[in-house]
């Protein structure tokens, strides 16, 4: 079709700050996973489509299909059931993908490209 721009599984961010490839990125009211290293102030491409390994608040209890908060200050996902602050992503752009309790530190998550809440 001469109207595709592309698939749609990736979006370009501009970094704020140095990100590594493998971190979470909010863009928008979306959050993606950094596909490349990305210094500040340059463009990179996050992908937004996919389940991918990433870092889980310690002392959350989180169960397979429950929807994420993604807390900013902690870099990490928690359940849906934290409070969120100033900076958090609530709602659909993460899915936990599998289960994950207490004293565990990563966690499987598809990411669904669809905007949450940003508060």
């Amino acid at each position: 079709m001469k109207n595709t721009v592309q698939a749609g599984k990736v979006i370009p961010f501009v970094a704020a700050a140095n990100v590594v490839s493998g971190q979470v990125v909010r863009i928008g009211n979306i959050l993606g996973v950094a596909t490349a290293n990305v210094a500040n102030g340059e463009t990179g491409l996050a992908a937004i489509d996919g389940v991918f390994t990433v870092p889980k608040v310690s002392a959350a209890v989180i169960g397979a299909g429950e929807s994420l908060t993604w807390d900013a200050s902690a870099a990490a996902f928690d359940d849906n059931a934290a409070t969120p602050a100033t900076g958090d992503v609530t709602g659909a752009p993460a899915v936990a993908f599998e289960a994950a309790g207490n004293g565990v530190t990563s966690i499987a998550v598809r990411f669904t490209g669809t905007p949450g809440t940003l508060t």
